[in-house]
């Protein structure tokens, strides 16, 4: 099984071993060929989409599966929230069974925000998690700028999303966010099925 992801670069180098080695964890022999495609800024739209999914289908060395992953807050008002990004995207792709739209709501940090304690670690600072559900944290201040502000806190230097995002997941285990953001699940979910795993 070979399966392509499309990302936003930074979100590819923070997130990529970490998914690797959940799904090993869980697929073993059946695990697939992961291609992350970083998408310079963020995944592309319309038509431009279309084009990508269909020869990363059916080029020359063809892939089973495409999956995009977007954030809902893009910095644009292209999407309303998770459920729109999908649509929207299955929409420019067209009706492609082997194409599987995913967004982060509202962006990627939203499954890191399950491991506040290791941001507070790794920060420096000791602001207060914040409240409600990780992945319903909103527009005008997204989970990336909570996280911003918090390392602004205590190192008084800046986030850095493919450097921090990746110490924060080390050592944590995916199944805990993946526990409290449904769509973190979903997208594990679709890998998993894919490959004939056991979902979660």
């Amino acid at each position: 099984m070979k399966i392509a992801i499309l990302v936003e670069g930074a979100t590819e180098m923070a997130f990529k071993s970490k998914l690797q080695e959940f799904l090993e964890s869980r697929l073993g022999q059946q695990m697939p060929k992961l291609k992350f495609i970083c998408c310079k800024g963020r995944i592309p739209k319309e038509k431009k989409l279309r084009n990508v999914v269909e020869n990363l289908l059916t080029g020359r060395d063809a892939y089973n599966a495409v999956i995009a992953l977007t954030d809902v807050y893009t910095g644009t008002k292209d999407f309303k929230d998770a459920a729109d990004a999908k649509a929207q995207m299955k929409e420019w792709v067209g009706n492609n069974p082997k194409f599987y739209p995913h967004a982060a709501s509202h962006d990627f940090e939203a499954w890191l925000l399950p491991f506040w304690s290791k941001i507070q670690q790794i920060s420096g600072g000791n602001r207060a998690v914040p409240s409600g559900s990780f992945e319903l944290v909103n527009h005008n201040k997204p989970p990336s700028k909570r996280i911003e502000e918090i390392f602004e806190q205590g190192n008084r230097r800046s986030y850095k999303k493919a450097r921090d995002a990746k110490s924060i997941l080390e050592g944590q285990n995916l199944m805990d966010a993946a526990e409290v953001c449904p769509e973190l699940k979903a997208f594990l979910n679709t890998i998993l099925s894919l490959c004939g795993g056991e979902l979660i």
